[in-house]
């Protein structure tokens, strides 16, 4: 062999030993199934709480993975919660209190779906993962984002889960809440059964047929598959045989006690009793506090119905034994809980939220409740899945030796910010700290008073503070310093379409808003 053939081979070793290296890599990561759905509580069944929805699709997917029974949400509605899971940082970092465009204020922000792509993932997205309006979605390093027509394309990418091509229940509005009146915004405490071979119409069954055809797809490198659906946030419209799984009259009411804002904060009480007059006595008044449960339940039995043909298709697939799922719902949801109906609040039901993972290095079967965020699943990933590092630090923790031993995973206090800098609630096992600023406090012993009825902080401020240690250690997990909030932006003057994608610019802006379909039947 002469000199020249040698250096060759030589000089072909190390390209060959990394291309192996990184074959070796690829074959090695795990894929993602990465399912979301929108304002679901605890409400399922294999949290075992009252009310319980029928999931069986959740339930089975919890029984062959660790369900987390104490995750909180990292943000107290949809868009600064999605907003902390796509960067892996808190609104008190970001600015994001209100706001969900990070990727516009901190451009240097590598969401999540661009760390697979960095780390040789094919990345697709469909449905509600970031927030739903306008220009709201991340357009960064998906190598497809599935959208229902062009108009949403040429539009700035809104969901319009609720559009012209989708089916809506006649007469609309539907519930006794809304009869007779036109909407000023959203499809609030709006609920009815539409009809069952409507089904393959709805904009969730047509992106949970997109991802279930992608998991029928030959992939030659790993995949990140992300699945949004926007049930069962409202208006809780799907098909009656949902509705048809409960019986109205056995429809049973969460825990609630009179004059449960009585010990709050003045702001906070002024600003609660408000919400609670204004939803809450209306529907009371009406007696359809159970109709409207009725319709958010049904709602999450589809959205467990189209769970389960993705869950389906994966077991049915090629990947099934090399795929991580990870199942989150970007908050929890009041029902009449001290007074209130819908998000926005530091208290349980709104922060705690279904979690679930299943899959390889996954423990089967487990039920924990040590304290974890969504925070935790940028982090969580990363790790698992073995990706580069990102621009930007993560604050959450890797939650992979727990799922590996959950057993052995102690509990954390766990932070959530509200919507003004200097608020947020600390959480753990043990108590829920709540902090308004400088307009008062909460403290509840969630062993002893899991329902948060009875607030431990005393208004007299001669009183003595027994728990002064309590709130000071729990005070501790909270952010020394808070970013201000991000500016919010404006569609008009600041959404600028090109063609099939859009950009932000500050007056810049060619956005025409188009009327939102609203098939209202005539009295």
């Amino acid at each position: 062999m002469n000199s020249h053939i040698k250096k060759t081979l030589f000089s072909l070793v190390p390209l060959l030993m990394l291309s192996f290296t990184t074959l070796a890599a690829a074959e090695s990561q795990p894929n993602v199934l990465f399912l979301a759905v929108d304002d679901m509580n605890d409400w399922i069944g294999c949290l075992e709480t009252t009310p319980h929805a029928i999931t069986p699709n959740i339930d089975r997917l919890a029984a062959r993975g660790v369900n987390f029974t104490n995750a909180h949400t990292a943000g107290v509605f949809c868009a600064p919660s999605r907003a902390a899971i796509f960067s892996g940082q808190y609104a008190s970092t970001t600015g994001c209190y209100e706001t969900p465009n990070y990727f516009v204020g901190h451009p240097e922000i590598e969401a999540l779906q661009m760390s697979f792509a960095k780390g040789g993932y094919a990345t697709f997205g469909a449905g509600k993962l970031f927030h739903h309006p306008e220009g709201a979605i991340d357009q960064r390093g998906w190598t497809e984002f599935f959208l229902r027509n062009q108009f949403q394309r040429e539009s700035g990418w809104p969901l319009e889960s609720w559009s012209s091509e989708t089916p809506v229940p006649q007469p609309f509005p539907a519930s006794v809440y809304n009869q007779g009146q036109t909407f000023k915004a959203g499809l609030f405490l709006e609920w009815a059964g539409i009809p069952n071979d409507k089904e393959e119409e709805m904009a969730d069954t047509i992106r949970v047929n997109w991802a279930v055809k992608q998991l029928k797809q030959k992939h030659d490198k790993p995949f990140f598959l992300a699945c949004g659906l926007y049930s069962p946030h409202y208006p809780n419209y799907c098909p009656q045989k949902y509705f048809d799984l409960y019986d109205p009259a056995k429809i049973e009411m969460p825990p609630m006690k009179e004059n449960d804002l009585e010990d709050l904060p003045p702001k906070t009480r002024k600003r609660t009793e408000a919400r609670k007059l204004f939803h809450h006595e209306k529907l009371v008044k009406m007696g359809a506090m159970a109709d409207a449960i009725h319709g958010y339940l049904a709602c999450i039995s589809y959205a467990d119905a189209m769970l389960g043909r993705v869950l389906d298709a994966l077991e049915s697939s090629p990947y099934a034994d090399n795929t991580i799922v990870v199942l989150w719902s970007d908050h929890g949801y009041h029902h009449g809980e001290k007074g209130q109906w819908g998000k926005h609040t530091l208290w349980e039901r709104t922060s705690n939220v279904p979690f679930i993972w299943a899959g390889p290095g996954i423990t089967e079967g487990v039920k924990t409740d040590v304290t974890v965020s969504l925070i935790d699943i940028y982090p969580t990933l990363s790790e698992m899945c073995d990706l580069p590092t990102p621009h930007q630090p993560l604050e959450g923790e890797s939650l992979a030796q727990a799922l590996s031993n959950p057993s052995a995973a102690t509990d954390r206090n766990v932070y959530l910010p509200y919507m003004t800098p200097g608020e947020y609630a600390i959480i753990n096992r043990d108590w829920r700290y709540i902090r308004y600023g400088e307009d008062g406090e909460e403290l509840y012993s969630l062993r002893e008073d899991p329902n948060e009825w009875n607030n431990l902080v005393s208004d007299d401020q001669y009183a003595d503070d027994k728990y002064a240690d309590v709130k000071a250690n729990l005070s501790r997990s909270a952010p020394k310093t808070f970013a201000a909030p991000e500016e919010k932006l404006n569609l008009r003057k600041d959404l600028v379409i090109e063609g099939d994608t859009f950009r932000w610019e500050k007056g810049k802006g060619n956005y025409t808003p188009q009327p939102k379909y609203r098939p209202y039947t005539s009295q």
